[in-house]
């Protein structure tokens, strides 16, 4: 078990990362509902999307839970037997979510917020690579 703690330490950190970053995304939509949605009906009340938002914001909250949840199961699956399944799923699945957020940030026409999600990107693509 420990020998499977060093080996994989890169992608239990990738893993960490993703956890913390769409566990926590996941649950602040789910426990401040009213102000996400509030101020992504702003966000978004130019565009095409404006009267979506409550069903995106809904479709992005489950598959971050479920990306945080796939992310403790790949790190206990790698720690306990070096199966990367799960962690790659959890990568390929973060890669994703932040691919629709892109999308979202760029009609809105917030570049700048759409840049931000780069260095989140870099970090998940790598995580797919490194679990594939």
């Amino acid at each position: 078990m420990m020998e499977h703690l060093t080996t994989y330490i890169t992608e239990i950190l990738i893993l960490i990362f993703v956890l913390i970053t769409f566990l926590q995304s996941g649950l602040d939509k789910l426990m401040d509902w009213k102000g996400n949605t509030s101020w992504l009906k702003e966000h978004f009340s130019k565009t095409f999307m404006a009267g979506m938002v409550p069903l995106m914001v809904g479709i992005i909250l489950i598959i971050e839970v479920i990306v945080g949840l796939l992310a403790i199961a790949g790190i206990f699956t790698l720690i306990t037997n070096g199966d990367s399944t799960l962690g790659l799923w959890a990568s390929i699945l973060a890669c994703v979510t932040l691919l629709m957020l892109l999308f979202g940030q760029r009609v809105a026409k917030d570049y700048a917020g759409a840049f931000t999600l780069t260095g989140y990107f870099i970090v998940c693509i790598f995580g797919v690579w490194i679990m594939s």
